[in-house]
């Protein structure tokens, strides 16, 4: 039986860049991606940073989606 996070365990090097962590977030939100990918983003990307990305990215689609609302209701018939 192995024990994870052991003495002799090395930490998790999380060398992820802003663009990188962009990207995984964006492939969620689509929700596809290859196995492949996914479990290259688990090693490298900050959770802390997926999460922020996550949460802005929440944001901007809202708003988004509610400007591209008004804009469609307020356009005149004709």
């Amino acid at each position: 039986m192995t024990s994870a996070g052991g003495p002799g365990d090395a930490p998790v090097r999380r060398s992820a860049g802003f663009l990188q962590t962009l990207k995984a977030v964006g492939w969620s939100f689509l929700g596809v991606r290859r196995r492949s990918g996914l479990e290259d983003d688990f090693q490298k990307v900050n959770p802390l940073h997926v999460m922020a990305v996550a949460v802005v990215a929440v944001l901007v689609f809202i708003v988004a989606l509610a400007l591209f609302v008004n804009w469609v209701v307020a356009r005149p018939t004709g």
